[in-house]
């Protein structure tokens, strides 16, 4: 499963997912992975979760960003969820806001290894394609 948190910049969408994992962390079994353009929320996380600094890797497009995470899925056999703030840097897609390509590769990788993405997007619900915005939990 893929769940979309979307507003400009600015309206508080890294709030909304620090407090969602935070809270699934009592919830969820297994791992918990959060990937952020910088280690700046670290003490906002609880330390169940492991904390990824995404530009330290040096990912260069949206096809080594789904890589990498391959990646990580394929090493942590107990994951269950992945939290992206930021998630148009982390995923390289700045310049052309196309999400929908790369939330269709999560949504394969989400039923084939049954972790759940949870991605913070920094543009306005009637931005993004019509066969996304179904997967939209939080619209700021």
């Amino acid at each position: 499963m893929v769940q979309l948190i979307v507003g400009k910049k600015g309206k508080g969408k890294t709030k909304h997912l620090l407090d969602k994992v935070n809270a699934e962390v009592q919830n969820v079994s297994g791992n918990i992975v959060y990937l952020d353009k910088s280690t700046k929320h670290m003490y906002e996380l609880n330390n169940k979760i492991r904390l990824i600094d995404v530009p330290s890797y040096k990912i260069m497009n949206s096809e080594q960003f789904v890589g990498f995470i391959s990646g990580i899925i394929s090493q942590d056999h107990d994951l269950e969820q992945m939290y992206f703030d930021s998630f148009l840097k982390i995923a390289c897609l700045e310049e052309n806001n196309d999400v929908e390509p790369i939330i269709k590769e999560l949504e394969v990788l989400s039923e084939a290894f049954k972790v759940t993405f949870v991605l913070s997007v920094s543009l306005d619900e009637d931005e993004l394609p019509a066969s996304v915005k179904d997967k939209i939990i939080v619209s700021l």
